[in-house]
């Protein structure tokens, strides 16, 4: 699905983090193997082949523990709706070039493989006639396939998305229409992995487009782009990305799997 550049690739990465997660509130700051969550995500970005790497908050506690590990950061306001508004307002302030590949890498992913980030950088820049580019990965089990929380994806024969959802898609009609049954034996299923790379000039387009029908019925910002034209490619991510941090079964997962790494 790829055409990737002969040579290297300039890009940036930039961290969107806020305090007030809903369900774990402070997740930036918890700790993990001795490191608060977000010092593993701006360590991730650090070790791909990004050439700056800002750390985006409104809050006080999160841009000081940041600035004590070293990392750049970038204050921003805290009436921003997702994190795709906190980048724009970062690439505004920095004065990035529309052309400028940014990569935004969740401030809850402190196990993405940072292989993945130079995967997306480099396949947004083989695709001169993408906007967007991100990532997907097979799913290997009806249960995933059937459960709304994992976002599944369907492409085009070229590798530009169609569209976005929380329901199973596509949908085998003979071999689903009787329940939730186990995967068909031909076809293959993607989940979504939450991992853009944009050009920047489209990010300030995108933030000032009002919620699009079929974003506010997916809860799925992505589909945004998809509704207004713009083209999203995307690859198949190389490895597995390891899990994000959304819950306290997630962080004890993650603490689990650092560790071990780290042992």
């Amino acid at each position: 699905m790829t055409d990737a550049p002969a040579g290297p690739v300039a890009f940036k990465v930039v961290i969107p983090s806020r305090y007030g997660a809903t369900r774990l509130p402070g997740k930036p700051l918890l700790p993990i193997a001795g490191k608060p969550l977000i010092q593993h995500v701006w360590e991730r970005a650090r070790e791909s082949a990004a050439d700056e790497v800002v750390v985006a908050t409104d809050d006080r506690r999160i841009a000081d523990a940041c600035r004590g590990f070293g990392a750049d950061v970038a204050m921003t306001r805290s009436d921003h709706r997702s994190g795709s508004d906190r980048v724009a307002e970062v690439i505004a302030a920095r004065g990035w070039s529309a052309e400028t590949i940014v990569v935004n890498l969740q401030g809850d992913e402190p196990a993405m493989p940072p292989v993945l980030i130079d995967q997306l950088a480099r396949d947004l820049a083989g695709h001169p006639s993408a906007a967007v580019a991100t990532l997907a990965y097979p799913i290997g089990d009806a249960d995933t396939l059937f459960d709304p929380h994992v976002v599944k994806l369907v492409t085009d024969a070229a590798g530009y998305a169609l569209y976005f959802s929380r329901a199973p898609i596509p949908w085998h009609r003979d071999e689903f229409i009787g329940g939730h049954p186990s995967l068909p034996a031909a076809g293959q299923f993607l989940r979504h992995i939450g991992l853009y790379a944009y050009r920047a000039g489209f990010l300030g387009r995108f933030v000032d487009w009002s919620p699009a029908p079929l974003e506010l019925a997916e809860s799925l910002e992505q589909l945004r782009a998809l509704w207004h034209g713009e083209r999203i490619h995307v690859s198949l991510a190389t490895v597995e990305p390891g899990p994000g941090v959304d819950t306290a079964a997630d962080l004890e997962r993650v603490r689990a799997l650092l560790a071990r790494r780290s042992a």
